[in-house]
């Protein structure tokens, strides 16, 4: 594990936001403490707001546009709050069609999507190191070192 934290911790001076940089340190803390479930949540928190700051500073207008074309009730969003309204999956969507991301990496982040649902809720689901640190490295290699 100290390793795997090194290397975590080594693509963390490479983050600009300092936001974003403090959510993915907590994240790291918490797996370094085996709070694995914590480690997920945090560091998807994290990948959401590195994304939405991209999309307000880089993409709002076409953002806006793709949002009302899935949802003719969406209220053009002008600032971070404002995105939270659409569903993740759907957000995740919606940076598709823009070509913020590509089709692979939707279907990574879909994925660490999927396991921070898992670890956000009561339920049974039994995670490990590894599965939380290739979680975060996903995270680090896809958004927090593009965004």
């Amino acid at each position: 594990m100290p390793r795997v934290a090194a290397t975590l911790r080594s693509h963390l001076s490479k983050i600009k936001n300092t936001d974003t940089a403090a959510f993915l340190d907590e994240a790291i803390r918490c797996y370094e403490a085996k709070l694995y479930r914590a480690a997920v949540v945090l560091s998807w928190i994290g990948a959401i707001s590195a994304l939405y700051d991209h999309v307000i500073a880089h993409k709002l207008t076409e953002f806006n546009a793709e949002a009302s074309r899935r949802e003719a009730t969406w209220r053009a969003a002008k600032k971070k709050d404002d995105l939270a309204r659409m569903k993740e999956h759907e957000f995740l969507q919606a940076l598709n069609a823009i070509s913020t991301i590509g089709k692979s990496v939707k279907d990574e982040l879909e994925g660490c999507l999927k396991l921070r649902n898992g670890c956000g809720h009561p339920n049974s689901l039994q995670i490990g190191e590894a599965r939380v640190s290739a979680h975060i490295e996903t995270l680090m290699l896809n958004v927090f070192s593009v965004f």
